[in-house]
C-alpha cells in the first residue's frame, strides 16, 4: 500500500509540471507564428534562394524560321570578316575552327560588342536541351501554348541588330532596305497571328532585348511583354516622347517597368578569378572606357578630369580588343575599387567584370537598375556613391580611403558567393546542355516567375473592357 504523504507529494509536482506543459503548448504557436512572419534578411547564398522552392515555370517556345536566330549564327560566321573594333578574335575563330563546327553548335561571337549581350543564346540553348539532361533548370519547356505560364520568343534581337551593322549600317535606323526591321517584322507578325498572343495581348510572351538598339522598329509593338533588358537606358528616349514632361529624366516608364520586365546582368568579359586567387591590390581605383560617351555619360568626363591626377587612381582610356581585355585583367585585379560610372546607358558589363575580378564596385549612377534585386542584396559588396558627392572635388578619394582592410576584405568575401549567379556559360556546345543551377539563367526565369500573377491579372483586366476602351498606360514602377 502507498503511503497517502508520498502520493500528496506526487500531486503537489505534477500541478505545476502540468500548468507548464500547458504553457508551452499555448506560447509555441505565437513564437512559431512570429518567428515565420518576421522578416528574413536577404542571403548572399543562391542556393538558399532558388533550391528551396519546388517551383518551376513552364515555358512553351513558338516554332519561329530557323533564320530568326541559329540561322543569324550561320549568316554571322559566314562573313568573310568584321573590320569592327574588337573581332579581331572572330576573324581568327573563322579561319581556324568554324569548318570543323557543326550547325547545330556555333558558337557565339566573342567580339565583346556582341558577346556582353549573349543572354539570348544562353537562354535559348537551355530551353533547347533535352528534358533528360536539365538537371538543375528552374525552367521546364512545355510543347503547347496552353499549358504554358510564359511564352519565349527565339528571336536572337541582339546578333539580328549587329549583322546589320556589320553589313550596311547607313539603313539601321530606316526601314526600306533593312534587313534587321525585315526580321523584327517577321517576329512580331508571325506572333500576331497566334491564338497566344491574341488571348493574351502579348502580356505574357518574353523578349530579350539586352542591345539597347535592338527591336529599335518595333519597341511599341512588343512593349506589353516582359522585356529582359540589361537596364532601361535604351528606351528613355521614346519613354520621354510618350510622356508630356520636356525633361528627359522625367520618365513615365510607360514602356519598361520593373512590375513586368527583368533586368538581366550583362555577359562579362573577364575570366573570375577565385577569392583563393585574391592577392595583394596596389592600386585604389581603376577605371577603363572611352572618356566622351553620350547622355549620362557627361558625368564620366567630370569623373574623369576630377581623378585623372588623384594618387593610386588609374583612369585610362581603352577599347575593347584583345590588348584592352588584358589590360583590364590585370587592372581590375590589382585595384581595391573599380570605378563604374554611367556611360550611354546607366550600367554596362564593366560592372560584372569587376565582380568576376573581385575588385569592390563604385557605382556612380543614380538611374541604375540591378539585375536580381530581393535576390541579391548588392549593399555588401558594392559602393554606391551619388552623383552630386562624386563631382565633389577629392570627395570620392577621401570616401574610398575611409574603408577599413576589414570591411574591404568582407565586400571581396561576399562577391566570391554572388560571382556564380551572374555566369550565363555551361561550357557546352552550342550553348546547349545542363546549366549551373545557381547561374544566371535560372535567376532570370526565378525573377520572370515572380511576375505571373501581376501579368495574368493584366490579361484577366484586359478581357473585361468593353469594345473600344483600353488600359491606360501608367505601368508606374519607383
Amino acid at each position: 500500500m502507498i503511503p497517502l504523504k508520498n502520493t500528496a507529494t506526487r500531486s503537489s509536482c505534477s500541478i505545476p509540471s502540468l500548468f507548464i506543459s500547458l504553457s508551452i503548448l499555448c506560447i509555441l504557436p505565437i513564437s512559431l507564428f512570429f518567428f515565420r512572419s518576421s522578416p528574413t534578411p536577404l542571403s548572399l547564398n543562391p542556393q538558399i534562394n532558388l533550391q528551396t522552392s519546388p517551383n518551376s515555370i513552364k515555358v512553351y517556345v513558338p516554332n519561329l524560321p530557323r533564320s530568326l536566330n541559329y540561322g543569324l549564327l550561320e549568316n554571322y560566321w559566314d562573313l568573310d570578316s568584321d573590320s569592327r573594333i574588337g573581332s579581331e578574335v572572330d576573324n581568327q575563330i573563322r579561319k581556324t575552327h568554324i569548318g570543323k563546327s557543326s550547325k547545330n553548335s556555333l558558337p557565339y561571337p566573342e567580339n565583346p560588342i556582341i558577346k556582353q549581350y549573349s543572354a539570348e543564346y544562353w537562354i535559348l540553348g537551355d530551353l533547347m536541351t533535352p528534358e533528360k539532361l536539365k538537371l538543375g533548370s528552374f525552367a521546364k519547356r512545355v510543347f503547347t501554348a496552353e499549358e504554358a505560364d510564359v511564352i519565349f520568343v527565339p528571336f536572337f534581337a541582339t546578333l539580328s541588330a549587329e549583322m546589320q551593322l556589320i553589313v550596311n549600317k547607313g539603313v539601321f535606323r530606316k526601314k526600306e532596305g533593312n534587313e534587321d526591321y525585315q526580321r523584327q517584322r517577321m517576329v512580331v507578325d508571325f506572333l500576331k497571328q497566334t491564338e497566344a498572343w491574341k488571348r493574351s495581348g502579348g502580356r505574357d510572351h518574353v523578349f530579350v532585348i539586352t542591345d539597347p538598339v535592338a527591336m529599335w522598329h518595333v519597341k511599341a509593338e512588343v512593349a506589353p511583354a516582359i522585356l529582359l533588358v540589361v537596364d532601361f537606358g535604351g528606351w528613355y528616349k521614346l519613354d520621354s516622347k510618350a510622356s508630356n514632361e520636356s525633361s528627359s529624366d522625367m520618365i513615365h516608364h510607360s514602356q519598361v517597368s520593373l512590375l513586368k520586365d527583368v533586368i538581366v546582368p550583362y555577359t562579362h568579359l573577364l575570366p573570375r578569378l577565385p577569392l583563393s586567387e585574391n592577392q595583394k591590390r596596389e592600386i585604389l581605383l581603376y577605371f577603363k572606357g572611352a572618356k566622351h560617351r553620350h547622355r549620362g555619360g557627361i558625368v564620366r568626363e567630370k569623373l574623369w578630369d576630377l581623378l585623372i591626377n588623384e594618387p593610386r587612381v588609374v583612369m585610362e582610356e581603352g577599347f575593347p580588343n584583345a590588348t584592352g581585355k588584358e589590360q583590364s585583367i590585370k587592372g581590375m585585379r590589382t585595384s581595391e575599387f573599380c570605378l563604374h560610372p554611367a556611360g550611354d546607358t546607366p550600367t554596362s558589363c564593366r560592372l560584372f567584370d569587376a565582380i568576376q575580378s573581385l575588385c569592390i564596385p563604385v557605382i556612380v549612377s543614380d538611374n541604375i537598375e540591378l539585375p536580381f534585386e530581393g535576390m541579391v542584396d548588392y549593399s555588401k559588396f558594392a559602393v554606391f556613391v551619388s552623383v552630386s558627392n562624386a563631382l565633389q572635388p577629392s570627395w570620392l578619394v577621401n570616401h574610398l580611403r575611409s574603408y577599413s582592410y576589414e570591411q574591404k576584405d568582407r565586400f571581396r568575401h561576399n562577391m566570391a558567393v554572388v560571382q556564380p549567379i551572374f555566369e550565363y556559360e555551361n561550357g557546352q556546345p552550342g550553348g546547349i546542355g545542363p546549366i549551373s543551377p545557381n547561374g544566371a539563367i535560372n535567376y532570370i526565369w526565378r525573377k520572370v516567375h515572380q511576375k505571373l500573377p501581376m501579368i495574368k491579372e493584366a490579361i484577366i483586366r484586359e478581357k473585361r473592357k468593353p469594345p473600344g476602351v483600353s488600359v491606360p498606360l501608367r505601368c508606374h514602377c519607383t
